[in-house]
């Protein structure tokens, strides 16, 4: 925002300039790329339009998983769990897959 701009008369500036702001109530954003996951906790999300295209401001307090797919499906297998079992203990012991099995197939 604009310093010592009132947020209404900001919204009704942009409307008028055809950009359309929307708050959507999240619990978790998870951002999937080759290197991993982002995961956003809390987040604060707002959906803007403008143009005829969508694009998303995502705040919050972002928490890297450096783990991939492939590695999920390894403890998944070996530990003889769930995927979400899986990525909960990978995610527990910081990505370290070793662990992850050890900790599931111990309980």
């Amino acid at each position: 925002m604009l310093p010592n701009m009132n947020p209404k008369m900001m919204k009704m500036a942009m409307k008028k300039m055809g950009i359309k702001q929307e708050d959507i109530e999240a619990n978790e954003v998870i951002i999937k790329s080759t290197n991993g996951d982002l995961v956003i906790k809390n987040p604060n999300v707002v959906k803007i339009t403008m143009g005829g295209e969508d694009s998303f401001q995502i705040t919050g307090t972002v928490k890297e998983m450096s783990f991939k797919e492939e590695d999920i499906k390894t403890v998944a297998e070996q530990a003889g769990v769930s995927e979400d079992k899986a990525k909960e203990a990978l995610d527990e012991t910081q990505g370290d897959l070793a662990e992850a099995i050890m900790k599931l197939t111990q309980a």
